[in-house]
C-alpha cells in the first residue's frame, strides 16, 4: 500500500509547516508528516521551508540570522503565530499513536550546509522520543552523511530532482552515491515519469517516493503504479484516493 506523506504539513489546505496545520493533518490520517528545518545564528531550530523569511513570514532576510526574540515576534502570513521551533512543532506530533516524521534539514541562503545541525536535529528527535519514527531527509548527501555519523539509528531519506540528478553527474551516478545512504529515494515526479524504468530497475517500490502531487489524475496514476511513498500537499484527496482504489480491488 502507498504511504502517503503530507508535505510541510498539508500547505495546499493550511499555512505551510504552521502549528495549525500540523495539528490538523494529525486528525487526517497520514502515514507521515514533512517539514523542514533552519538553524539560527543563536542556535535554535526553527520549521520553515525557505532559507528567507520572505515568502511565509512576515518579515525578510536570512532565517539564521533570527535571534529567538525576533523569532518568537515574526509571524507566519495568513496567521497569528509565531515562527515554530522545532521543538513546538515536536511538542504537537510526538503523541505515541502518531505517524512518521519526515524531518528535511534544510541548507542556509548560500546553499551551504549549517554546522552542527544534524547532531543538534537528531538530539531534539531523542528528546522528545520520536527518533525511531523519523527520517532525516535532505538533499545534500553530505548533510545526510553527518546524520548517519551523528544519529545512525535514524532513517534517511534522500531527495532528488533533475537538477539536482544533473549537477551530481546524472541520475545514475546519483543513485550509485546514495544506496547505502538513505532508506527512501524520493524523486520529483517528473524525473520519476521521465526515468521510471531504469529507477524500477534498481530500486524497490517500497524504496521510492514521488513528490509533489497535488491533483487526482497525478495521484490515482501513482498510486496504481504501487509507489511505496507519496508526497502531497493534498493529503486528504490523496487519502480518498487511496481508499478507493482498496475498495475497488
Amino acid at each position: 500500500m502507498t504511504l502517503i506523506t503530507g508535505h510541510r504539513g498539508a500547505r495546499n489546505l493550511w499555512p505551510e509547516n504552521s502549528l495549525t496545520g500540523f495539528r490538523n493533518v494529525l486528525d487526517i490520517g497520514v502515514d507521515a508528516i514533512e517539514f523542514d528545518v533552519h538553524l539560527t545564528r543563536a542556535g535554535e531550530l526553527v520549521v520553515i521551508h525557505d532559507a528567507t523569511l520572505d515568502r511565509t513570514a512576515e518579515g525578510s532576510g536570512p532565517v539564521r540570522d533570527l535571534t529567538p526574540e525576533a523569532r518568537s515576534a515574526t509571524r507566519l502570513k495568513e496567521t497569528d503565530e509565531a515562527l515554530p521551533t522545532l521543538a513546538d512543532v515536536l511538542a504537537v506530533l510526538a503523541r505515541k499513536d502518531g505517524p512518521r516524521l519526515h524531518v528535511e534539514i534544510k541548507i542556509d541562503e548560500t546553499g551551504t550546509p549549517y554546522p552542527g545541525i544534524a547532531a543538534r536535529v537528531a538530539a531534539e528527535l531523542e528528546r522528545f522520543g520520536v527518533a525511531g519514527r523519523c527520517h532525516l531527509t535532505s538533499f545534500d548527501t553530505s548533510v545526510l552523511e553527518d546524520c548517519r555519523r551523528h544519529a545512525p539509528n535514524v532513517a534517511r531519506l534522500v531527495s532528488v530532482n533533475a537538477a539536482w540528478a544533473e549537477r551530481q553527474g546524472g541520475l545514475s551516478a546519483f543513485l550509485d552515491r546514495v544506496d547505502a545512504l538513505a532508506e527512501i529515494v524520493a524523486v520529483h515526479h517528473e524525473l520519476m515519469e521521465a526515468e521510471w524504468e531504469p529507477i524500477r530497475a534498481r530500486l524497490p517500490l517500497e524504496r521510492l517516493c514521488v513528490w509533489t502531487l497535488n491533483d487526482e489524475a497525478a495521484i490515482g496514476h501513482w498510486l496504481e503504479r504501487g509507489i511505496g511513498h507519496l508526497t502531497t500537499d493534498r493529503p486528504d484527496l490523496a487519502l480518498a484516493l487511496r481508499a478507493a482504489a482498496i475498495a475497488h480491488r
